[in-house]
């Protein structure tokens, strides 16, 4: 049987053979793009060619891309696991033209490839093709269903709609009618009984699409309208997972080498076995294989889980996988990061980041397992509570309620409910997350109009690494709105504008046009095209204009970056290799570095990082910067970043080649002295395994130290100068130390005096000693002291103290055990619902010992009043 490896290299050897460089895979995390968070198809990395913004390479390419699909139009993740073909990552087999061949080849090659080479039964073939849209205007496109008819019979093909044969890659943007082929993959005693054209595109498992050849024509504007792109190209998409499982000659993509190997490392560490079912245990077997795959290359690609954009969408994903086993393969701790060797050796070849970073992401993958696994089985307790009083729905703010206390993403949250057959109120959660920022969405949403173009077909270039002022034109503009606010973005055919990328923040500055000037507020890149913003158009807009780079900025910023480059260096002298860039922040005020390190770092260690830093800026080093192969730049040691997507030529900035060579499209100092004097002012964890440094250089470095020594004058003032600073603090805390334990032994002889007071107080309602009033507490603390004081004196009791603490409410509730047992009793419940309206605030706690904290003081004996009507 040919191995999976085997069939992604024929394909790729297949393209090559017919004249297509084959180039790798994009990261599958997106940058410079603003309408997408992950690379979820092979022409994302592409789409500048089909825009006519860059011009590539080579005119034929082929490819396998690391692509991703759980959010927006390509929402995928509620069918992984449950079928046996959805995924969140897989690859993308493609071959593409731009501006070369077009539908003659693409079509005779997709035959040659998959029934000569691949050897697939023509008469298990379909293919479809766009059969027009009359309102949008656009005819049959003939010119497929012609060319298939070399190759296949016409009753074969088969005519689609514009939802099915019409390929967008989102609202707007490149898109033109597509051909599919189809197989059917049903027994031949199932074939006999129905003709398979009747099942294509009917979602029926075992009819499927395999490829899909779409061809470029239009540029979707954001009125709905089409615009023939600059030129015609090919872009193909054929599902690598699917594919194995055609030629493999298997009934799901799970079932073949793509995943068995994953699979069977995680029957041997849990001890159960995967039946090939529709049962729960058989599905979370499926879910696990899926999601690590999609878990550890996202991270290895430089996209730690978080709680916002892209970050809560790979959290999203970890938590539903840790979920399956939880529940279903009865597996309670960390698993997915015992399954990332086995992921990255069977990738190794095509895919090496992984391999290369396999230790760092399982601790990744770890903690975030842990952080869920502890929230997780109350998570579960308190979802079948929910479950038990709900009717037909689990309303919106018992959602909210899991997704914001207990960490389920409301998408585990709708699973869960679906398997006992409960609806989401959809509203009523979204209503609640409007309090907060929608965590699984990028932040921002920017309304963005069309271009208007004011120069055809023109080139854009970036001069600013030698200049800072140049004469140029706009080329095109389009006005955005963003938080109501309008603006413009703007696009310069020579700017000598740093564009934010690699870490470092986008230029400022002035657009003068003839004696009018507009300021930038900021530089960034879409795609490849460098857009200038600005909060006003000038009169004269074709006019020539003097681009001017706010000059101290960029200096300042500059300077930051290339302490980034020596501190690096510095950090792999000093704490080993494993250090690697994790991410950067570097503008005109300070620089952030984030590294892989899985320990704090020492004093020494900190001060051993400066100084190497230090004198690397006394040396007053030369800063070389050069342009080469990118396979050159890595045989003389350059650094590469892990998620970074690098062209054949690229930018290598040395300082002293024995100390630090890196890829960097950054600016630069001409001599490391121009960095002046380098400091560490603060080092923090930020995620597992990762370090944050905040550094600062030059100028700002200075201004850091004089105001710490400015303060130090303070202090010394404050204390009278001692002669011996250290020794007077010390002094100082052990006298605020001793005088803390005298008041507490006071404020503890004032409760046991107030709890034998309010022991008198208590009264029997029901049999239920009853005690509530409003005493007098320091705090909230004191408050749930003096319960657990109560709490030896009293049998069968209800206790609720409330205290008007600086004109706010505090309110503790203790309930006994049996107590609350035998009447449903619970003091969370009973904050929630009798407690919190009255006081205008919220709270929490365990069953028998609640609190709560509030702005409305006033209410305090409506408290009392309402919690003893419970009993």
């Amino acid at each position: 049987m040919m191995t999976s490896a085997d069939i992604r290299k024929q394909f790729l050897d297949f393209f090559a053979s017919k004249g297509h460089q084959i180039v790798p895979s994009a990261p599958i995390v997106v940058k410079n793009d603003p309408t997408l968070l992950f690379t979820n198809a092979g022409m994302n990395q592409f789409k500048d060619f089909f825009l006519g913004n860059r011009k590539p390479v080579s005119t034929r390419v082929a490819d396998t891309q690391k692509c991703l699909r759980v959010s927006g139009k390509h929402n995928d993740l509620e069918e992984v696991g449950v079928d046996t073909y959805h995924h969140t990552m897989f690859e993308m087999l493609g071959n593409w033209s731009f501006g070369d061949y077009f539908k003659t080849e693409a079509i005779a090659w997709s035959w040659e490839l998959l029934t000569e080479v691949y050897k697939l039964d023509k008469d298990r073939l379909y293919v479809t093709i766009f059969k027009g849209d009359e309102k949008e205007g656009l005819p049959k496109d003939q010119q497929a269903y012609d060319e298939w008819k070399k190759w296949i019979s016409e009753d074969r093909i088969l005519l689609g709609n514009k939802k099915d044969n019409f390929w967008e890659m989102g609202d707007t943007g490149p898109c033109g009618p597509c051909t599919e082929i189809h197989v059917d993959c049903r027994p031949d005693e199932e074939r006999k009984q129905k003709d398979g054209k009747e099942l294509v595109n009917n979602d029926h498992p075992q009819v499927i699409e395999i490829w899909n050849n779409v061809f470029m024509q239009f540029n979707r504007l954001k009125d709905g309208s089409l615009q023939p792109l600059p030129a015609q190209h090919v872009d193909t998409g054929m599902g690598f997972e699917r594919l194995v499982r055609v030629i493999q000659g298997k009934q799901s993509n799970y079932d073949t080498d793509v995943f068995t190997g994953t699979i069977a490392a995680t029957e041997k560490i849990t001890g159960n076995r995967y039946d090939f079912s529709d049962s729960k245990m058989a599905i979370a077997f499926r879910v696990i294989a899926d999601h690590i795959r999609a878990i550890s290359f996202t991270i290895a690609d430089g996209q730690l889980p978080s709680n916002n954009g892209a970050g809560y969408v790979i959290r999203r994903i970890l938590r539903r996988a840790v979920r399956y086993y939880y529940s279903y393969l009865n597996y309670k701790q960390p698993l997915l990061y015992q399954l990332l060797p086995v992921i990255a050796d069977q990738f190794a070849d095509v895919f090496p980041e992984l391999k290369h970073q396999v230790d760092f992401v399982g601790k990744v993958v770890k903690e975030e397992e842990d952080a869920f696994l502890k929230t997780l089985e109350k998570g579960l307790k308190r979802i079948d509570d929910i479950i038990t009083v709900s009717g037909k729905e689990i309303n919106g703010k018992a959602a909210f309620e899991l997704f914001d206390t207990f960490g389920f993403p409301i998408d585990l949250t709708r699973l869960i409910a679906a398997e006992n057959n409960l609806a989401i109120d959809e509203k009523g959660f979204e209503a609640e997350m409007q309090q907060q920022k929608n965590r699984s969405r990028a932040a921002g949403t920017i309304d963005t109009e069309d271009w208007i173009i004011l120069v055809e077909d023109a080139m854009h270039e970036f001069v600013g690494y030698d200049s800072l002022e140049i004469k140029s034109r706009i080329t095109k503009y389009r006005k955005v709105k963003a938080k109501g606010k309008e603006a413009y973005q703007l696009v310069l055919e020579a700017t000598p504008f740093y564009a934010e990328s690699g870490g470092q923040v986008g230029d400022r500055g002035i657009l003068d046009f003839e004696g009018e000037a507009i300021a930038v507020t900021d530089t960034k890149k879409e795609n490849n095209l460098i857009i200038h913003f600005t909060e006003t158009l000038p009169a004269k807009i074709q006019g020539t204009v003097m681009a001017k780079v706010d000059a101290a900025k960029r200096q300042e910023t500059t300077i930051h970056h290339s302490a980034t480059h020596l501190l690096h260096a510095a950090l792999r002298k000093v704490l080993g290799t494993h250090v690697a860039q994790k991410g950067s922040l570097v503008n005109e005020e300070q620089l952030r570095f984030d590294f892989s390190h899985f320990a704090k770092l020492s004093e020494e260690e900190i001060a051993g990082i400066e100084r190497i830093v230090n004198e690397k800026i006394r040396a007053n080093i030369p800063v070389h910067i050069k342009e080469m192969g990118k396979e050159e730049a890595v045989a003389m040691g350059a650094m590469a970043l892990f998620g970074e997507k690098y062209g054949d030529t690229v930018r290598v900035v040395i300082i002293d080649p024995k100390y630090s060579i890196e890829l960097c499209g950054g600016t630069h100092v001409g001599f490391t002295g121009e960095l002046g004097f380098f400091t560490i002012k603060h080092e923090a964890a930020v995620a597992a395994g990762v370090r944050r440094i905040e550094a600062l250089c030059g100028a700002a470095a200075e201004k850091w130290v004089a105001g710490q020594a400015a303060q130090l004058h303070d202090v010394r003032e404050i204390l009278k100068n001692p002669k011996e600073l250290v020794k007077a603090v010390e002094s100082l805390q052990a006298e605020n130390s001793e005088l803390k334990k005298r008041i507490e032994s006071l404020e503890a002889k004032q409760l046991t005096a107030l709890k034998n007071e309010l022991v008198q107080k208590t009264e029997t309602l029901n049999g239920v000693q009853f005690l509530g009033a409003i005493v007098e507490a320091g705090s909230a603390d004191a408050l749930k002291k003096l319960c657990f004081e109560l709490k030896n004196n009293l049998a069968n009791y209800l206790v609720v103290l409330a205290a008007n603490i600086d004109g706010k409410a505090q309110v503790a509730i203790l309930i006994d055990e049996m107590l609350s047992a035998d009447k449903s009793l619970e003091a969370p419940k009973i904050i929630k619902e009798q407690v919190a309206p009255l006081i205008k605030g919220g709270g929490g706690g365990q069953k028998t010992l609640a609190t709560a904290g509030g702005q409305d003081a006033g209410n305090l004996a409506q408290v009392i009043e309402k919690v003893r009507a419970l009993i």
